[in-house]
């Protein structure tokens, strides 16, 4: 079949099985992703098996070791998806809830949080991801419809599977859920012109497949961005907390967006950091890449150009620029930043408060790592995506966001 046919097909049987979880209760909602968890854990094996060979054959044609941890799952990743998905049970609601007031005229007018309808999830390989949309599109009252990179699909597959499964045993028509099980490129394009079918589109992602999917979506578009992130130690910042700051914030998860990307170091406080900092990432074997006057304190760097200031990494790569004030830290943020995450470690209120005022990001952090951005660790139990633009959702995206809204008017015969 040609794939512009696969995807219409696909997205109207979605759309056609979508009322099935608008109308339903929260209860039944939360009893669903009850059943998803307990399915996933009882099905973990087989999901394994999958992800084994997405592995073998992602490994075979030169995925770096970074992009292999995004698609990588285990046991214990597994179990976390199963916690995310039964702490999603103990939030609230948003479908329904809102505000009322009445009119002078005696109209009484009720603005309501609403499914959005049917969501189109665009993303690369990262199988978590398949589960976390699902759930909160399910949480929301939304249908889903799931298009991963092509290096996860067989886990997609076994994912998928199981969850549908879960669905049927609760009574909500398992199609609510639609995976792309094609891998052609061609496939992307026919979900961004599914106008009619899909209500929205959500790409989670490197820069390249964001910015395809908003130069080229026909179908309204949240954007999530690639993460350009960065750390800033100031003058006064207490530099053993910013050395343990800064290893995390690059270190513990190089290939995911929140990962911080370049480091700016205050003049006043590079000669006693960076040194300090440099011994410390030795044992991650972070490479590091610096200015010129980085390069002098540490010889072992090598020299930064331009193109380093605009990349992400996402990979055990680090670069570092000397800098003379708050505000030429602030300058460089707001050039090369994506609008995703920004930390400063300092001990001065006055300074943090500049930063944060000035900074122009979704989140802004003071003495803490840029890598807490996120659904779970902001307390929505799991996120769709990291919204970098600033109409409907910026930064975490979690329930509400997922939502659109609906004015419920009331009256006893009023004209106008």
């Amino acid at each position: 079949m040609d794939i512009n046919n696969y995807i219409r097909d696909l997205c109207s049987a979605v759309r056609v099985a979508a009322p099935s979880i608008a109308s339903a209760s929260t209860a039944k909602k939360n009893a669903a992703l009850s059943a998803i968890a307990d399915g996933l854990h009882h099905d973990c094996a087989a999901i394994l098996d999958a992800n084994a060979a997405d592995l073998a054959a992602a490994a075979e044609n030169g995925v770096p070791s970074t992009m292999l941890d995004r698609l990588r799952l285990d046991e214990k990743r597994i179990n976390g998806i199963c916690d995310a998905l039964r702490e999603l049970c103990t939030l609230a609601d948003p479908i329904g809830s809102g505000e009322r007031w009445v009119r002078p005229n005696g109209l009484c007018i009720s603005c309501i949080c609403v499914p959005m309808g049917v969501v189109g999830m665009i993303y690369e390989a990262r199988p978590n991801v398949t589960v976390d949309a699902a759930a909160l599109c399910l949480k929301t009252g939304n249908a889903v419809v799931l298009r991963g990179g092509k290096e996860a699909i067989a886990t997609n597959r076994a994912l998928v599977a199981s969850m549908k499964a879960s669905l049927v045993s609760v009574g909500i028509n398992p199609d609510v859920i639609g995976l792309v099980e094609r891998t052609e490129r061609e496939g992307v394009s026919a979900m961004l012109t599914a106008r009619g079918l899909l209500d929205v589109v959500i790409p989670r992602g490197g820069a390249g497949l964001i910015r395809t999917v908003v130069e080229n979506a026909r179908v309204p578009v949240i954007e999530t961005g690639a993460g350009n992130c960065h750390l800033y130690v100031d003058e006064s910042a207490d530099l053993e907390m910013a050395v343990k700051v800064a290893i995390n914030a690059k270190a513990s998860r190089p290939s995911v967006c929140n990962a911080v990307e370049t480091m700016l170091v205050h003049t006043a406080a590079a000669e006693q950091f960076l040194p300090a900092f440099a011994r410390a990432a030795k044992e991650y074997a972070i490479e590091l890449r610096g200015c010129p006057r980085t390069c002098a304190i540490l010889p072992d760097a090598l020299p930064a150009d331009e193109r380093d200031w605009e990349t992400e990494y996402n990979d055990y790569i680090l670069a570092i620029r000397v800098i003379d004030t708050l505000d030429d830290a602030i300058a460089h943020i707001n050039r090369y930043n994506t609008g995703h995450s920004e930390a400063i470690i300092t001990t001065s209120r006055a300074v943090a408060a500049r930063f944060q005022a000035n900074v122009d990001a979704a989140a802004v952090y003071v003495n803490a790592s840029t890598r807490f951005t996120d659904g779970g660790e902001f307390g929505f139990g799991a996120e769709i995506g990291i919204s970098t633009q600033k109409l409907h959702a910026r930064g975490p995206m979690g329930l509400r966001a997922l939502t659109t809204q609906k004015y419920l008017v009331e009256g006893d015969g009023q004209v106008r």
